[in-house]
């Protein structure tokens, strides 16, 4: 069994329904039993959220991405029906930090908000290391996963030594020259419709794809398939319960 830890397949700018249905259909067909969609503001996860409810294996995350901040209004979460995860929340300085303050506020908020209720979170971080690690650390007790990491071996290696959390390997890394985590500490996720792996870089990336993934990261860590999948499918049942 596989799982994609995080995708967007509810997000109608990239799929109609029928096509997100068909996406579904054609992962469990692959092998991948689970997919978890992402929530990058209070519409957005609430799309998600009614995605996951008309669809078997589809679970959700709230969250409200860092350059979303100014869509929170510390509005409670009505339903949490297959809702596994706070997230993708975090820090992104890519564009400019003009806004810098409003995004460790809200980061701040996110982390309060998966601490009462007792959630995991899923990080979208760019560029912003720094400021991560001394927001995270007045919340010691929280669980998560650094989404699509990206950043340097520095970092990588900070966040396996200070933290607990799991990174995100997705189709990047199958054609870049990104730092590979540890096997026990990563959840396989395709972003999609974002980041299609070799071979099928340059199209709409779907769950189904996460088998390409794995198979990367075999030949990567001279583990077989079936490892791989295990390991990488009880990272992520453990970490969102599912």
């Amino acid at each position: 069994m596989l799982i994609d830890s995080h995708c967007h397949l509810h997000d109608r700018q990239f799929f109609t329904e029928d096509a997100a249905k068909l996406a579904v259909k054609e992962a469990h067909d692959a092998g991948v039993e689970k997919i978890v969609c992402i929530g990058t503001d209070p519409l957005d996860s609430m799309a998600a959220c009614d995605f996951a409810s008309q669809n078997d294996g589809v679970f959700w995350t709230y969250g409200v991405h860092p350059s979303e901040w100014k869509t929170w209004q510390k509005e409670g979460i009505k339903n949490t029906h297959k809702l596994v995860a706070i997230g993708e929340v975090g820090l992104d300085y890519h564009y400019g930090t003009d806004d810098r303050t409003e995004q460790i506020q809200l980061f701040n908020e996110m982390l309060q908000l998966a601490k009462d209720m007792n959630l995991p979170l899923s990080f979208h971080i760019r560029e912003a290391f720094d400021d991560f690690f001394g927001v995270i650390a007045n919340f010691p007790e929280v669980r998560g996963v650094v989404h699509s990491f990206t950043d340097s071996k520095k970092n990588l290696k900070k966040i396996l030594e200070t933290t607990d959390f799991y990174v995100g390997v997705n189709g990047l890394a199958t054609y870049s020259t990104l730092p590979t985590p540890p096997l026990e500490r990563i959840l396989l996720e395709t972003d999609a419709p974002f980041l299609a792996p070799m071979p099928y870089r340059g199209i709409t990336n779907e769950p189904k794809y996460i088998k390409e993934i794995a198979e990367w990261l075999s030949a990567k860590l001279g583990q077989d398939f079936d490892t791989v999948a295990k390991i990488t499918t009880k990272n992520v049942t453990d970490l969102y319960q599912l």
